[in-house]
């Protein structure tokens, strides 16, 4: 099944100040992951929440899962030092 990707408005704010090389990076990412949904169970975080993360690189993308709209919702990206404060 494949999934649609929606981005917070601040994520793409974010991602314009991104590194090109990290920034081709981090779409390919993002465009295999709505075809090809990662298993949610190794992908959780760790709390009461519904996140989940993946890695490319140094960066991180969190994202929650939607099944009953198919959409994967982004809802921050950066670099693995401080993407996780403030969530």
């Amino acid at each position: 099944m494949t999934y649609s990707i929606e981005f917070r408005p601040a994520v793409l704010k974010r991602l314009k100040r991104f590194p090109k090389r990290d920034l081709v990076r981090i779409k390919k990412k993002i465009e295999e992951l709505g075809q090809n949904l990662p298993d949610p169970n190794t992908t959780k975080m760790k709390g009461n929440n519904s996140f989940h993360k993946i890695r490319t690189g140094d960066y991180r993308i969190i994202y929650e899962i939607h099944d009953d709209r198919v959409v994967i919702l982004i809802v921050k990206i950066g670099h693995r030092k401080d993407v996780y404060k403030g969530l």
